[in-house]
């Protein structure tokens, strides 16, 4: 498949990239190589193979949920260094 230089000057619109006319024919180039690539799997016959759903051959090893003791809010909020009624205060982080 050809991308012509619109194409690239418009998918590089849309994802904010800046490049020259040289780099965007080794671009244009380039997405095409890697479109003829996908169109080469898609004529690979892949009924007889089950999606993946994850790399990772390990299994969660879960366990199973305990109630258990748990601290006072009035107990947590004793040591803060600073606090609000019923919270920790802390500097902002955005402005």
């Amino acid at each position: 498949m050809k991308i012509d230089k619109e194409s690239i000057k418009k998918i590089a619109h849309l994802a904010r990239l800046e490049f020259d006319e040289k780099s965007a024919e080794k671009m244009s180039k380039d997405m095409s190589q890697i479109l003829d690539w996908v169109e080469q799997l898609n004529e690979l016959d892949t009924t007889s193979v089950e999606p993946l759903t994850t790399m990772s051959s390990e299994i969660n090893d879960m366990r199973e949920d305990k109630g258990g003791v748990h601290l006072a809010k009035e107990a947590g909020l004793k040591n803060a260094p600073k606090r609000d009624t019923d919270y920790f205060r802390v500097p902002k982080v955005l402005e």
